[in-house]
């Protein structure tokens, strides 16, 4: 049964009010509360019926059949929440509004609509990473992109062109999963997020105006950022239904600012997360990360993705980091500090929308607690931020909440004896009633005789009191006991005064509960006033929770700080890859980098496995974590600035464009020669093998030449093609060098130690080898490259087009090289010989 069937007069009032809800709600599963569960109808039971494995059963609603339907329990609504928000669908929860009566139905309505980027709570949220929802406002000349964390109050906005591969481009390297669109964008832009990133795209160009949040953007001078804005604050309002005054300030992205690192870059190196399985283990934020705190680890995370380019902001971090170094008792202590605090951003988002329980104030009073003394250690460590201590909130908290406060708000059992002198009160008199309860079972026995009588208590029933079956006979009428319920083996009866007492001790704990909840509500509301300073404390946390994570890992591996030039000099000594030093079983082999005035690209050759990709992969590292203020893998660096990072590693089919691995990679070193600057990294891995191999090669130099003469910027360029290595008599900023390699027995040796000049020769056929290619194929392509590599000599040369269509013919050489003399008897030495001759005399 669908909705668009049902004859909607012939509804139930209640399911009437559903369908009226449903209407404004079509993109949404509707959870509809009913007493104690959430109830999904037609379509949506369908759907979630099957994404969550409930089972689907019906309900009577004035209709000839039952109305489809699923549910599930109000208490635990999240977890099926988020199962289908993660798949992507939007929920919305619908509540009652009022108590139930009997004179109509329920008031209810839509509360919140949970979907991948409004979520606030949840199994599903990281700590260690924002949970992004944006805004792509399309406009004729530009696009704005303003972006929030609605978890911890971060607002972003920034301009991109309205070129396709620059906006989303933006939108990856930010994990957005999320996004609001207005009618004018290209529509493939949404395709491409949705069927390829899984990004849940909805399409409005409906705008905020609201006055309140006027001061998100008050410093904002482009109207057509400010529209971005309000476009994004629609949705939220929309969404949420609820003031969202924890909103920090929208900070402007100003990309000169940073260092500009694409997806492919922030990909190809490995910065979140790894190419393979796409985990964090194994990243260099894996490697960076010791921090304490959950806003320190996503500050450590907005650092490596935005590398700084003032030198100035670079330096301060060099010195904090030094400094912590050199105060490792101060240091030692304040990370046992910095552990001790929970995540203060997510914790303020929650008490702004108000979904706040007792444990989380728990949560932030003992967050509080060790603010005085970290504050001091900033001091002594002259820190050039300071903290707020917030001591009389700490007060407010450790006065009023109680340490084992339930999780929900509207059990009781919230407010500690001593803070309101009316709920002590009460509780007293409900505690007296309890007691007299006891005195009347005692007084029951005594004047009855019944030794096993007692008095107990049911939500259904009430107070009561309990005789067996045995002793009902010498119950009298002037005891006053009224028969209330028979069981089995008892009945249970009730008195005037155990009913008085029982009114008096139900209606203290009914207004003790309520009265707890308005306390609780009044203190979440005080609270509230300091979340500004609290989000601005947080965020002073969140910085040196990650200058003591650098600090550790540059202590524990001996990085060393760089020294940031003005000259276009790198110079770095015994330079190593940062993650894979630590990973790699055996011991890393270091390398310099040099590339002075006079070098801006190093053409590197050298076999594979040899080095070369970590060889280019340990620079952009270095750099990028010297940028982010960061030391450094290597015994001296002498660093400048750039701009921007661009690679052009590994092959990868775009499967779901249907776009070659040549095609991708053409498409990647566009983008970098065509928005690099003399300023500029760039890396580029054996550019041109997707294609043919005269292709690739005058495509390989096409581009090279053109990034010496016209980018200029340091390049590290790696290649197979050896006949390349002689650009370096045309090309004077250009120079050679090799990843060198031994060989010995006909076996090779990685040395993975980079020398000037080219490389003599290929060993592609030793690599083979180390890969256990079939000895019979190895042996025919050192055949057939014997051939290509004598190919210019008038010798008459015939080249087998079958690879096993003969017995491969070996060489005397060859045949005495694979004879081991130990391993034969005297007859089968001079068998062997006599072969050998007979080989000769043909």
């Amino acid at each position: 049964m669908k909705r668009e069937d049902v004859d909607r007069d012939k509804l139930a009032p209640m399911m009437a009010q559903y369908m009226e809800i449903k209407d404004n709600y079509e993109d949404s599963i509707v959870f509809f509360r009913l007493g104690d569960f959430y109830e999904m109808f037609f379509e949506d039971a369908y759907t979630a019926s099957k994404e969550l494995e409930l089972t689907l059963t019906g309900r009577n609603s004035g209709l000839d059949e039952r109305v489809p339907m699923c549910g599930v329990p109000f208490h635990a609504y999240l977890s099926y929440a988020e199962k289908l928000v993660d798949r992507g669908y939007k929920v919305a929860i619908c509540e009652q509004l009022t108590l139930p009566n009997k004179k109509g139905v329920v008031e209810r309505g839509i509360t919140q609509v949970i979907t991948k980027g409004t979520i606030m709570e949840g199994d599903s949220l990281n700590e260690k990473d924002n949970n992004y929802i944006a805004s792509i406002y399309y406009f004729e000349h530009a696009t704005f992109i303003s972006y929030a964390d609605i978890t911890t109050g971060d607002f972003y906005v920034v301009e991109s062109t309205n070129e396709k591969e620059s906006i989303i481009n933006e939108i990856i390297k930010l994990s957005i999963k999320e996004v609001i669109v207005n009618n004018k964008i290209d529509r493939q832009i949404i395709e491409i997020l949705r069927s390829t990133y899984g990004v849940l795209v909805t399409i409005s160009d409906e705008l905020l105006d609201n006055s309140y949040y006027n001061y998100l953007y008050q410093d904002v001078k482009d109207i057509r950022m400010i529209t971005s804005i309000k476009h994004l604050l629609f949705y939220l309002n929309e969404t949420k239904k609820s003031l969202l005054d924890h909103f920090k300030e929208v900070k402007v992205i100003d990309k000169t600012e940073y260092v500009e690192l694409d997806v492919h870059t922030k990909r190809n190196l490995e910065l979140t997360e790894t190419i393979r399985l796409k985990e964090r283990t194994y990243s260099l934020l894996w490697l960076l990360d010791k921090t304490k705190t959950a806003m320190g680890a996503r500050e450590l995370k907005h650092y490596i993705e935005n590398p700084l380019i003032d030198k100035v902001k670079i330096n301060r971090r060099y010195d904090i980091i030094s400094k912590l170094l050199t105060e490792f008792l101060l240091t030692e202590e304040l990370k046992s500090l910095l552990n001790e605090i929970y995540d203060l951003e997510r914790l303020v988002g929650r008490i702004s929308y108000g979904n706040v329980n007792a444990r989380d104030l728990i949560q932030l009073k003992n967050s509080i607690k060790p603010l005085p003394t970290i504050k001091n250690i900033l001091n002594q460590l002259k820190y050039d931020k300071d903290i707020e201590t917030f001591l009389d909130l700490f007060e407010l908290l450790e006065k009023a909440i109680n340490e084992d406060a339930p999780p929900t708000i509207k059990e009781g059992h919230l407010i500690k004896k001593g803070y309101d002198s009316t709920l002590d009160t009460l509780k007293e008199e409900s505690s007296g009633g309890k007691d007299f309860i006891l005195k009347m079972e005692q007084e029951e026995r005594e004047k009855t005789g019944i030794k096993n009588l007692k008095v107990g208590f049911n939500r259904v029933f009430g107070y009561y009191i309990e005789i067996s079956k045995g002793n009902i006979s010498l119950i009298k009428d002037e005891f006053g006991y009224v028969r209330k319920q028979t069981l089995s083996n008892a009945e249970r009866f009730i008195t005037p005064v155990l009913k008085e007492k029982e009114d008096l001790i139900l209606n203290a704990e009914e207004k003790i509960v309520a009265m707890e909840y308005e306390i609780f509500l009044n203190i979440r509301e005080e609270v509230k006033k300091y979340i500004t300073n609290i989000q601005k404390t947080a965020s002073v946390l969140a910085e040196i929770d990650v200058m003591q994570s650098l600090a550790t890992v540059a202590e524990a591996n001996g990085y060393v700080r760089p020294t940031i030039v003005d000259e276009r000099n790198i110079d770095i000594k015994d330079g190593r890859h940062p993650v894979i030093e630590k990973v790699s079983k055996s011991s890393f082999v270091p390398n310099d980098i040099s590339m002075n005035e006079q070098t801006n690209i190093l053409l590197i050759t050298g076999p594979n496995m040899s080095g070369k990709s970590t060889y280019m992969r340990q620079l952009a590292l270095i750099i990028i974590m010297a940028q982010m203020g960061s030391f450094v893998p290597c015994k001296k660096a002498s660093l400048p600035i750039f701009d921007k990072i661009f690679t052009r590693i590994g092959a990868s089919d775009d499967l779901v464009s249907g776009e070659s691995t040549f095609m991708v990679e053409m498409k990647e070193a566009n983008y970098a020669i065509t928005n690099a600057t003399s300023n500029s990294l760039l890396l580029f891995d054996e550019l041109g093998r997707g294609t043919a191999t005269y292709d690739g090669m005058s495509l390989a130099q096409a581009i090279l030449e053109y990034i010496h003469d016209k980018v200029k910027a340091k390049t590290l360029f790696s290649t197979h093609y050896h006949e390349l290595t002689t650009l370096d008599r045309d090309l004077h900023f250009l120079k050679n060098v090799h990843v060198s390699a031994l060989e010995e027995n006909n076996n090779i040796i990685f040395l993975h130690k980079i020398k000037c000049g080219a490389v003599d020769k290929s060993y592609g056929i030793h690599v083979a080898s180390l890969a256990k290619i079939p000895k019979e194929v190895l042996k025919r392509a050192k055949g057939i490259l014997d051939i290509y590599e004598h190919e210019n000599k008038k010798e008459q040369v015939v080249i087998q087009t079958s690879l096993f269509a003969e017995e491969e013919k070996i060489s005397i050489e060859d045949k005495i090289r694979e004879l081991n003399p130990l391993e034969m008897t005297p007859i089968e030495a001079l068998n062997k010989l006599y072969e050998l001759k007979q080989d000769i005399e043909k």
